[in-house]
């Protein structure tokens, strides 16, 4: 019980703790976005940069895709558990079986889903503008959370999402109870210099930090 209680108080107290205290946004940086649902945190970029000369559609290496999104302004991305994201198809909440599979290692997918417009301003959207050397951290950071195939191509594990604007891509690394959606989000923020949580197991715990900054 004194352990359960200590991990309880690490992950609460984590959301608390800075990291790149120092971080400020960048005048005239790259706009992005840190989105939630409340339960679940992406990160919206430009689908083309042109500070940066990024394309996400030449990431993404899929024909398809590119003909019907390249007029789309932005991008989201998302990692998380897949039967949970699977088990979430058609609006219906994931079984008990999907929820406690997550809080074991368990597979993973990248959620990508096209914007045709800038996230709107709320409650659950935070817009920020960083640097073009902290927007390059961040897209390596993505980039690298896909799992490549044999010919180091992504691949598309399930060519329909919840709209028809998001697909799902198989994903690198497990999902597990010390290594949520919101803590990929999160750790993509540090590895980009950005203002961040020591440990971010909510999307709450993004949201806070990420608000802090100026």
């Amino acid at each position: 019980m004194s352990v359960f209680a200590a991990f309880v108080l690490f992950l609460m107290t984590g959301s608390l703790v800075p990291v790149n205290r120092q971080f400020r946004q960048t005048p005239g940086g790259v706009p992005i976005f840190v989105v939630s649902n409340g339960f679940h945190t992406d990160v919206v970029l430009p689908l083309r940069e042109a500070q940066t000369g990024h394309n996400w559609l030449l990431a993404l290496q899929q024909p398809a895709l590119t003909a019907r999104f390249r007029h789309y302004p932005y991008v989201a991305f998302g990692w998380g558990n897949e039967g949970f994201y699977l088990g979430s198809m058609g609006g219906k909440f994931p079984g008990p079986k999907a929820i406690a599979g997550a809080l074991f290692p368990s597979r993973t997918l990248m959620h990508v889903d096209f914007y045709r417009a800038a996230p709107d301003s709320g409650r659950h959207v935070v817009p920020l503008r960083i640097s073009p050397g902290q927007y390059r951290l961040l897209t390596a950071y993505v980039q690298q959370s896909f799992q490549p195939d044999s010919l180091g191509q992504w691949q598309l594990r399930q060519p329909v999402g919840y709209t028809p604007e998001d697909f799902f891509f198989r994903a690198r690394g497990r999902y597990h109870a010390l290594r949520t959606c919101n803590d990929w989000t999160n750790q993509g923020l540090r590895r980009a210099g950005v203002r961040a949580a020591l440990k971010a197991p909510l999307a709450g715990s993004v949201l806070y930090q990420i608000r802090q900054t100026r």
